[in-house]
């Protein structure tokens, strides 16, 4: 805030007449500021639509219709992640079965690993080079681990990598990465060969680089069987260029099971840091069966998590419709949001900090006419949690304000 104090009546009479406009238009300017500025909280609070609450200690500092229902948005990613951590357990990792048939047929069981990205595959060739055949005479891809019909609720029919399909065996979170020039299409990774089915998604998109997800389940699997073949010929072994997709054969022997080398908390950290709603979701149906013995149903996903957060929590009136944020009809409270946190507290460290402000740790959450905030601010030498959901129109910059002045 600009300070202004008036010049005596001797001063006065001297000051040049440019320097008081100056002081005159400063002073015009300090007055004319929105609340905003001067104090976010109370801007927040006025907004009929938004629920603001603040603990210190374990008690209500900042309580405004902290038990109104309202859409999370992508903090509902934390709910996610906080399931899977207490199911799994941090070092926890997703597992990919890797199969011969009498054929000589590569069969490939996924159980929803979210991180078979393409460094990761290298390392899964790097082991079938060493213990597998040196001829495959095609690639089988079982995804069978989740039901045919599985939707995400909210999801868009969208090119942009956060409406990638989510399937049990997934490359690169269902997206390829391109650089388009004219009619020439190349990878834009060097970890990841092109792929005919990424030219062709690489034809359809605009000039220069674009990420793009692969739409539909049949595309996504058939891209993975494209990059595994090319990786295991850039290994030294043949495949034939046949695919299939559905279950293995029955009398298929397991050759090698791929533990992937990321553990759970390092793929929750950057899951929440980047919004990754693939990853988010992937996890969330893969909850409906932890063990992964049986067959996922979006149905039995949104059950699965509706039940662990009545036992963990005994929530009322609450709704789950998917793991990421991205269904509008997801509704919890910034109270619910709050006891999540608290809860939360032993995993803290994966939460993403707040740019320029190390004060804070929190989760953002945007949809149109949407904006959400839950994490922890450090007050007096303690993390304490707080929630915030906007469901009306404002500028997305309101939250980091709120946070820090919570943090001051």
């Amino acid at each position: 805030m600009i300070a202004l104090s008036m010049p005596s009546k001797k001063s006065r009479n001297r000051t040049p007449p440019k320097i008081l406009a100056t002081l005159t238009l400063a002073l015009a300017a300090v007055l004319a500021m929105p609340m905003a500025l001067a104090d976010p909280v109370a801007q927040v609070r006025a907004l009929p639509q938004a629920s603001l609450l603040v603990q210190e200690k374990g008690r209500d500092l900042i309580a405004t219709r902290a038990d109104t229902p309202r859409i999370p948005a992508s903090t509902m990613k934390v709910l996610t992640a906080f399931a899977a951590l207490e199911t799994w357990g941090r070092n926890h990792r997703f597992e990919t079965d890797f199969y011969t048939d009498d054929a000589g047929w590569l069969w490939v069981k996924g159980y929803a690993d979210p991180y078979l990205v393409s460094e990761e595959l290298d390392k899964v060739v790097s082991t079938l080079a060493t213990k597998g055949p040196r001829r495959v005479t095609g690639i089988g891809l079982d995804d069978s681990f989740f039901s045919p019909d599985v939707e995400i609720a909210g999801r868009s029919s969208t090119d942009n990598p956060y409406d990638a399909p989510v399937t049990a065996l997934a490359a690169n979170f269902n997206t390829v990465n391109l650089i388009r020039t004219g009619d020439s299409i190349k990878s834009a990774e060097p970890q990841t060969p092109l792929t005919d089915s990424a030219r062709r998604f690489g034809m359809a998109g605009a000039a220069g680089k674009q990420r793009v997800n692969l739409r539909e389940r049949d595309k996504a699997l058939r891209y993975f069987g494209e990059l595994l073949a090319a990786k295991l010929e850039g290994a030294g072994i043949q495949v034939g260029e046949q695919q299939r997709i559905g279950p293995m054969p029955r009398d298929a022997e397991r050759i090698y099971r791929h533990a992937n080398s990321r553990t759970l908390a390092e793929m929750v950290s950057p899951m929440l840091k980047y919004s990754n709603n693939f990853i988010a979701n992937a996890l969330f149906l893969r909850l409906a069966d932890p063990k992964g013995t049986g067959q996922v149903t979006m149905t039995g996903a949104k059950r699965a998590m509706t039940d662990f957060s009545r036992e963990r929590f005994a929530w009322r009136d609450f709704t789950i419709d998917d793991g990421a944020g991205l269904s509008r009809a997801n509704r919890l409270s910034a109270r619910q949001l709050v006891e999540l946190l608290d809860a939360f507290e032993p995993y803290r460290d994966l939460m993403p900090q707040q740019d320029g402000n190390p004060a804070v740790r929190a989760k953002t959450g945007t949809l149109r006419g949407v904006s959400t905030y839950a994490g922890y601010v450090r007050r007096s030498g303690s993390w304490e949690p707080f929630a915030l959901m906007i469901n009306e129109p404002v500028d997305g910059a309101v939250r980091q304000r709120v946070a820090g002045s919570l943090a001051r």
